[in-house]
């Protein structure tokens, strides 16, 4: 099996990525396609590492309605656990007779005094009772105020709303080879200005019989736009003096070669910079295809159709060797 590549002198490192040079201390990509760092921390306590609003601004949207709903529901179970333990003759206005219908009155009175709703049916007469119930409107009072804050949050972070496609082709570009990717804004009404594209390479090669990570800004063939409105294809001419020179499939694989590409741009929308990282692995790279077009005319020709089913659409240009 062949060995990474040797060490370039000529060619130029960028030690400023923030990743480390050692092979052995890295388990699968730098970046993972969400554009979050594959990176676990260890060494310090939960609670120092964790930031509650943080995670609660960026976890998945489901994963936040399962966490409201499930503090809500547990908030309350814990009243109602609270109330009974209290005596349940605190409660005035119970009318089921049954124990399970009791405990199904208490647990709706908590939910009540919870939201600060207060129906009226049903009130504590005893001192325990009230003081219970003071503290859960209370605590009710406060934890919407935050679920507000949290909701807010999320709903007013400046986005970029890209979608990548899933591969990186190298393929002929007009008459040498080059390595392409393409993304594309896919909100309607939002388009992204001063639109700034960084890509870097990442590979393993062998210095005095040593192996390590280096670290290589490509040189694209575009690396700024005005404007965003339609899809943007990113393109990396292989020359002599790119890294990938003379590089095949092969090398591409043993040497671990992952893209890191970084985009800044202005949001119109929320008049803020945004920010997008994701990455392409060796295994993400196609050799000899070629992206179809994704957008066409409109049928009365007056507007661009952006078809953003088409990202990942490519046509095979056969096998080549060498890119």
């Amino acid at each position: 099996m062949s060995t990474s590549r040797k060490y370039n002198p000529q060619l130029k490192a960028n030690n400023d990525t923030g990743f480390g040079s050692n092979p052995s201390a890295y388990g699968g990509r730098f970046i993972n396609k969400d554009g979050s760092f594959n990176l676990k921390r260890e060494g310090i306590s939960f609670l120092d590492r964790i930031s509650i609003y943080q995670k609660m601004i960026s976890v998945p949207r489901w994963k936040f309605i399962a966490i409201i709903l499930l503090f809500f529901f547990a908030a309350n179970v814990l009243f109602t656990a609270a109330y009974l333990l209290t005596g349940i003759n605190g409660l005035q206005g119970m009318q089921n007779a049954s124990q399970w219908g009791r405990i199904k009155e208490v647990f709706y009175f908590s939910t009540q005094t919870f939201t600060t709703v207060g129906y009226g049916r049903i009130n504590p007469s005893s001192d325990f009772a009230n003081i219970l119930a003071s503290v859960e409107a209370l605590t009710g009072f406060l934890s919407f105020a935050i679920a507000t804050g949290l909701i807010y949050g999320r709903f007013a972070k400046p986005r970029p709303y890209l979608a990548f496609s899933d591969l990186a082709l190298i393929s002929p570009f007009r008459d040498i080879t080059a390595l392409m990717f393409r993304f594309a804004t896919y909100k309607d009404n939002h388009t992204l200005t001063n639109v700034d594209i960084k890509v870097n390479v990442a590979m393993r090669v062998e210095e005095n019989g040593n192996s390590r990570y280096m670290f290589y800004d490509l040189d694209l063939e575009r690396s700024h736009v005005d404007n965003l409105p339609m899809n943007w294809t990113v393109v990396h001419p292989i020359t002599e003096n790119s890294p990938l020179y003379g590089f095949t499939y092969e090398d591409l694989r043993n040497g671990d070669v992952e893209l890191y590409v970084l985009i800044t741009a202005f949001d119109e929308v929320f008049s803020s910079p945004v920010l997008q990282r994701t990455s392409y692995t060796y295994s993400e790279m196609k050799v000899n295809a070629k992206f179809k077009p994704m957008y066409r005319e409109s049928e009365d020709g007056n507007t661009t159709i952006l078809e953003m089913h088409k990202l990942n659409e490519i046509m095979e240009l056969g096998e080549s060797p060498v890119v």
